[in-house]
């Protein structure tokens, strides 16, 4: 039995059908609720956690399905996702989430995910002595699947690991603490970019655990060991790479474009955001973004009104906005973007990215345009294209992919006239960057290559170092 299973209905799970569900344990269960009211928690009555329901998403965007949970599960028009996840630590726990689910789509229709694992059967689960009490400063985390003073464990096995609700909220109160976090899986699994770019803001590690390598890192490939209530990279003979870490055999073609796109706008009642992102998806793709969420899976339609709105009102609560963006299902693109309130003004990072097939070619002869259009409307500061072999659909398998080449950088014109123009018109040796928008205050554009000659790291580290060099100067006394 798998330990997350998903419930997938045309019609809206109602309260009185989510208590039909949990009571697939039968009467002696209790409720409890936990994430400020957006997971209901199902438990024994001396406290153990056996099985947590997150609150039902309404998923508007097509393809969602597919995309987290595989090419075979597919839905006709919207549906409600409702997670059900069981706790590691009692056996009975996911059959107990399989009934939860099983019972949602019998008196609501749909399916689950994996199909497999729904039933309808009350599960009993036996008594024991006592409970095992979190410590209060995880109580967020009570679902996690092993806790030590050190380290936080969440095991999973589904195809791709989202940055769900759950996940990030998890994520945030580890980042808080003193733990460090690491999501567990079996080599099959792949993270979806969100995921991967929310785990490289804290102490996090992907681990991998293989039937005959033991556990691995999936993002670096080193061999780890569980010492002192921690996964450490296993060092006795040096650093050691799992075989399992290897790439597959042959060469799929398959390739992808990244955008690390940063934007600074000056704050005002009208200020709308998102629109570098769009002009960045529609110059690329053709078309807008199709949908927008803080969590995976992605359920709303795009709307800069409605992202602004809710940047708006974190800012009146002195925190920034993270979202994810997703376009059409025939042409792979997720974006995650970060917004924040600083000193400099409203802050865009946005991470871009598109995949594309290997009888597609990336449209890197459209990055110029693209340039000057974010110079010209979006207060662009700085903008960095690059180009990578790696999977079309734009997740992260656990065996290794060259890392990216640089295809060209920008910069914005208020990122220019700080540096001097002189000094970033001569950045780089015997080649002059284009320069966008008017002469008075241009953008200034460097292309660095075609996305597979390495020396282009050479070009970018030595632009980074004139200006690096030009800013110290500038700011020594005289």
């Amino acid at each position: 039995m798998p330990q997350d299973v998903i419930a997938l209905t045309p019609q809206m799970p109602d309260i009185k059908t989510l208590l039909a569900a949990l009571h697939a344990g039968g009467p002696d269960l209790r409720v409890n609720r936990a994430g400020g009211g957006a997971v209901a928690q199902l438990c024994t009555d001396d406290g153990r956690l056996l099985v947590s329901v997150e609150a039902p998403r309404y998923l508007q965007v097509p393809g969602e399905t597919a995309r987290l949970l595989g090419p075979g599960v597919q839905t006709e028009g919207p549906v409600w996702w409702t997670e059900v996840r069981a706790t590691t630590g009692i056996a009975e726990a996911r059959r107990l989430a399989g009934s939860v689910a099983g019972r949602l789509t019998t008196l609501l229709g749909g399916t689950t995910w994996p199909p497999e694992a729904a039933h309808t059967d009350v599960v009993t689960i036996p008594a024991t002595d006592g409970a095992t009490v979190p410590p209060a400063d995880v109580n967020v985390l009570t679902d996690v699947d092993v806790l030590t003073d050190k380290s936080v464990i969440v095991i999973y096995d589904r195809p791709v690991v989202a940055a769900t609700t759950w996940l990030t909220e998890a994520i945030r109160t580890v980042g808080e603490g003193r733990r460090e976090l690491y999501l567990v899986t079996s080599p099959n699994t792949r993270l979806s970019l969100p995921t991967r770019t929310v785990l490289e803001r804290i102490p996090a590690r992907w681990v991998v655990r293989h039937p005959e390598n033991g556990y691995y890192d999936g993002l670096s490939g080193a061999l780890l060991r569980w010492h002192n209530a921690r996964f450490t990279p296993a060092t006795d003979n040096g650093l050691q790479i799992a075989d399992a870490f290897q790439p597959p055999p042959g060469k799929s073609g398959e390739r992808q474009l990244l955008l690390s796109i940063r934007t600074i706008h000056p704050a005002h009642e009208h200020l709308v955001l998102g629109g570098a992102l769009e002009d960045a998806w529609q110059t690329l793709t053709g078309l807008p973004p199709t949908g927008w969420a803080t969590a995976e899976p992605v359920n709303v339609p795009w709307s800069p009104r409605q992202l602004t709105d809710l940047a708006r009102n974190r800012a009146r609560q002195a925190q920034p906005t993270w979202a994810v963006a997703i376009g059409a299902t025939d042409r792979p693109a997720i974006s995650a973007l970060r917004i924040a309130h600083t000193q400099e003004g409203i802050e865009e990072y946005i991470t871009l990215a598109l995949g594309y097939t290997a009888d597609e070619k990336a449209p890197i002869e459209l990055l110029p345009k693209l340039a000057e259009s974010l110079a010209a409307k979006h207060n662009l500061a700085t903008m960095i294209s690059e180009l990578r072999a790696a999977r079309a659909d734009l997740t992260t398998p656990a065996h290794y992919e060259p890392p990216p080449i640089p295809v060209a950088l920008t910069l914005g014109p208020d990122t220019v006239a700080a540096l001097g123009i002189t000094r970033a018109r001569n950045a780089l040796p015997d080649h002059t960057p284009t320069q966008l928008g008017p002469a008075t205050r241009p953008a200034l554009h460097y292309p660095l290559g075609d996305g597979t000659d390495p020396t282009a790291w050479q070009r970018l580290r030595h632009i980074n170092e004139h200006l690096e060099r030009g800013s110290r100067a500038a700011a020594r006394p005289t």
